[in-house]
């Protein structure tokens, strides 16, 4: 099983789009300082997530969701507005 999942930086609100098979190991990582897109920000909160039968199908829609990043859909995505 894979996980599409977005994180916001505690420190800076901003937000990171991924996906993996081990989401608690992934989080480790980008809080630690062993992700460089992701340094700056820590620490790192999972804020949203979803379940993929497989990789292909993940990848498909982290990049489905990177692009509406910050639009209206993505606010939706995250309860930030309402319907």
């Amino acid at each position: 099983m894979f996980k599409v999942y977005i994180l916001q930086s505690e420190k800076n609100k901003r937000y990171y789009i991924g996906h993996t098979h081990d989401l608690d190991n992934r989080l480790h990582r980008h809080n630690n300082s062993q992700t460089r897109s992701t340094k700056n920000g820590i620490p790192w909160e999972v804020v949203y997530t979803e379940d993929y039968p497989t990789k292909s199908e993940a990848y498909r829609r982290e990049f489905e969701i990177k692009s509406y990043k910050s639009g209206i859909l993505f606010k939706k995505l995250l309860g930030l507005l309402k319907n």
